[in-house]
């Protein structure tokens, strides 16, 4: 894929300023969208309106901002926008599912824009959040500079087929388990959870503790319930409103410059986010080494550092 020798051989001698520097935002506060209000917080204000701002969209569904504080990095260059969706972090929390739609959370970002003035925007999603970005750059929104999916949740039946494949390779006695219990919906068992946690331990988060950890604590509550409604229980299977979700067919619409980034062991497998990116004209291609879904805990300096090369790119 275009650029990624290039992009390993710039890796090995790119130092790279860590995110915890900048954990204090600048300016945060609230911004009005359908159904309530989210709350963002915002870095690099001095680079609004010369710069193309980052809004940077978090996982789930029901996740927060915190996992993506790694971007704040890039403060010192562009203006940096984190939020929380509708109904988990620190966003207001109506808790109604009927806002808990792929098109709601679509329209919060106009929202951001308008709220902020802001004409050229990258936007940037990492798994539920990558939905949103595809879901956005598909509509060839007007200062569209640059997109980022991030292990991004594009088809629902590619994934779990995907974490099928994963599941397949686990001893014999965990995968009978998981599809025991799953068949069953026995997923609250003990047996269960203790072979959930060697998944995971595969394809979530390779290393133990995850490193993220310092920039989850003290940050706000996800929303389970919500997780639940739209996907289910698990990662590696669906049950919720996303169960036949796929806008894989529409991914040719996108005309921005385009990064694909997952993990060499993600739950967004490294096959399908290639042949996805591969339906983006000016798209590029980068696997993190050892990583899985948790791609900017494990390798947070790789990961910046193929973000950096990739916004520098941008003209």
């Amino acid at each position: 894929m275009k650029f990624v020798k290039l992009l390993i051989m710039i890796m090995v001698c790119m130092p790279f300023a860590p995110a915890y520097a900048h954990q204090d935002p600048e300016i945060a506060g609230y911004i009005n969208v359908e159904g309530g209000r989210i709350w963002y917080r915002l870095n690099g204000a001095e680079h609004l309106g010369e710069r193309p701002a980052l809004i940077v969209m978090h996982g789930g569904p029901g996740g927060t901002h915190r996992g993506n504080m790694p971007y704040v990095s890039f403060s010192d260059r562009y203006p940096v926008i984190l939020y929380d969706q509708l109904g988990t972090g620190n966003s207001d929390r109506p808790n109604k599912p009927a806002n808990w739609t792929v098109a709601r959370f679509v329209s919060e970002i106009d929202s951001i824009r308008k709220a902020l003035k802001l004409q050229e925007v990258i936007i940037v999603g990492h798994s539920w959040g990558g939905t949103l970005a595809a879901e956005y750059a598909i509509r060839r929104p007007a200062g569209l500079k640059g997109v980022i999916l991030s292990s991004p949740l594009i088809s629902t039946p590619q994934w779990i087929a995907d974490n099928q494949a994963w599941i397949d390779k686990l001893p014999a006695k965990t995968r009978a388990t998981l599809r025991k219990h799953i068949a069953a919906g026995t997923q609250d068992h003990p047996d269960y959870k203790a072979a959930e946690s060697i998944f995971y331990s595969n394809h979530m988060c390779r290393q133990d503790p995850c490193p993220n950890r310092h920039y989850r604590r003290d940050g706000p509550d996800w929303n389970k319930e919500m997780y639940i409604y739209m996907w289910g229980s698990s990662d590696f299977y669906a049950t919720g409103t996303l169960k036949n979700y796929d806008v894989s067919g529409s991914l040719k619409k996108i005309t921005a410059p385009t990064l694909m980034i997952c993990g060499e062991y993600d739950e967004a497998a490294p096959e399908s986010c290639r042949k996805f990116a591969d339906r983006i004209e000016n798209s590029t291609t980068v696997i993190v080494p050892d990583a899985g879904h948790a791609t900017m805990a494990e390798n947070e300096d790789f990961y910046l550092k193929a973000v950096e090369i990739f916004l520098q790119s941008l003209k």
